[in-house]
């Protein structure tokens, strides 16, 4: 049912599938979580314990009168969730139902508060996602009142029907309980889905190990595994094992996501054996600011004017053959980029002529950010774009003459390219309509942490 996959949702923020990725990451779910939790839970949990009741038996009269019951309403006033350190989450609520007893004289409406605790254990499945359990369920009843106060049904009658409806309670709400359980892990079971990093490539998040529980929070290793072609992308070394430091990111936050080196350094092989990272830099050649022709190139470079009088367009073959190197250090997280540069020009056949060719070596200031569920980057330029001349078929090349050049055609495009691959992000792990609200990121040394508040949209 649609209310059941809501609060099974809405449970399963108690759990550590608000994850970060690569081996080693670690994702925190803190009180505030389960503060909010316990909140937007209450109307979901409402319709949840709407259970049937079956027909009672009245043997009062002579003859056996079966009495139909219906629950008119449930409100839950208290739904309180608590860390249970090296167990799980318990769940404490109260709730207030009120019946209709569809009498044969005359329609008799009851109250009858309800007291609930479950404890709940998660585990791993054996395909590595998170599974919970009911461990212990019980509900406890209060005294049932008639609504209107009047006090008018026998109390013997009053006595028989609060029998009744108390057995049916306590065998069913533990019941309703445990199949929004199951609920949640079917949901739960979607952490192993693909999500889209680009056209051609995806990224898998999984379990490490079962679950940390403190009394503070719930802690989850995740591996995240990203593919290219259905084929996954290894790193030629093995990730060092990641232990996120107990007090870091935002007091007080609902969840702290610890993403170590591990995953900067795959998204980036990722981008870089994918190609994403090429791009051909072209001018308009009837631009009058058009730096991009042989005119231009042949002011600072003699043969290039000889071999083409007249003005013919250049274009910038830009390959990545080895792949970025992401450097993360306190307050601080930077790029590297080491791109082999084609320079060509336009032959009158139409064809393309090599002129010359560079190795490139950019360094970039990464800025990280959070839009709802995806990790993004921005980038900017650090210092001076630094040349090495690779090959030459226009005689002697002055790298100086030829830097100032670049840094007018060469950097802008590229930042542009790459920006706007960055901007697309890697999707964090997480539950359908669950969103990251307000986060701040920690750059630390090695490692990067977010600390977010969380937000549901039903």
């Amino acid at each position: 049912m649609a209310w059941a996959r809501r609060l099974g949702l809405l449970l399963a923020l108690l759990l550590p599938v608000v994850s970060a990725s690569t081996p080693g990451t670690v994702v925190r779910l803190n009180k505030a979580a389960l503060s909010y939790v316990s909140e937007i839970g209450k109307a979901p949990l409402q319709r949840a314990l709407q259970v049937t009741v079956p027909h009672f038996l009245d043997w009062s009269g002579e003859v056996l009168q079966p009495t139909r019951i219906r629950i008119l309403n449930v409100h839950v006033p208290r739904l309180h969730l608590k860390f249970i350190a090296g167990f799980g989450v318990r769940l404490l609520a109260a709730a207030n139902f009120t019946f209709k007893v569809f009498r044969a004289a005359e329609p008799l409406e009851l109250t009858l508060p309800v007291e609930l605790l479950a404890d709940t254990r998660v585990t791993q499945s054996s395909i590595r996602t998170p599974v919970v359990s009911i461990s212990t369920c019980s509900s406890f009843s209060g005294h049932a009142n008639e609504f209107d106060g009047s006090n008018s049904t026998s109390h013997a009658l009053l006595v028989l029907l609060q029998k009744h409806i108390k057995a049916v309670l306590s065998n069913k709400l533990c019941l309703s309980i445990s199949n929004l359980v199951q609920g949640v892990n079917v949901h739960l079971g979607t952490l192993i889905g693909l999500n889209p990093v680009g056209p051609e490539s995806q990224i898998r998040y999984s379990m490490v190990s079962v679950p940390t529980v403190t009394s503070d929070y719930i802690s989850l290793e995740v591996n995240a595994v990203l593919f290219l072609l259905g084929k996954p992308i290894i790193l030629p070394t093995d990730a060092i094992p990641f232990v996120l430091p107990r007090h870091v990111g935002t007091e007080g936050s609902m969840a702290t996501v610890g993403l170590s080196q591990h995953l900067f350094d795959s998204a980036l092989l990722l981008l870089q054996k994918s190609g994403a990272l090429n791009l051909d830099i072209t001018g308009q050649l009837r631009s009058d600011d058009n730096l991009l022709n042989t005119s231009a190139l042949g002011w600072l470079i003699p043969e290039v004017a000889r071999q083409f009088p007249e003005p013919m367009p250049v274009v910038l073959k830009v390959r990545l053959g080895t792949t970025p190197v992401a450097m993360l250090h306190t307050n601080n997280a930077t790029l590297r980029l080491q791109p082999f540069v084609e320079v060509l020009a336009a032959a009158s056949n139409s064809a393309f002529q090599s002129l010359f060719s560079l190795d490139v070596v950019v360094n970039l200031s990464l800025q990280l950010s959070v839009s709802k569920v995806k990790l993004q980057g921005t980038t900017s330029v650090l210092g001076d774009v630094q040349l090495t001349v690779v090959s030459s078929n226009v005689g002697f090349i002055d790298t100086d003459q030829v830097r100032a050049l670049m840094g007018t055609v060469f950097e802008k495009p590229l930042l542009d390219h790459l920006n706007a691959l960055l901007a697309m992000g890697i999707a964090l792990p997480g539950v359908v309509n669950l969103q990251y609200v307000a986060p701040e990121i920690f750059v630390y040394e090695g490692y990067v942490v977010i600390s977010s508040e969380l937000f549901y949209q039903s």
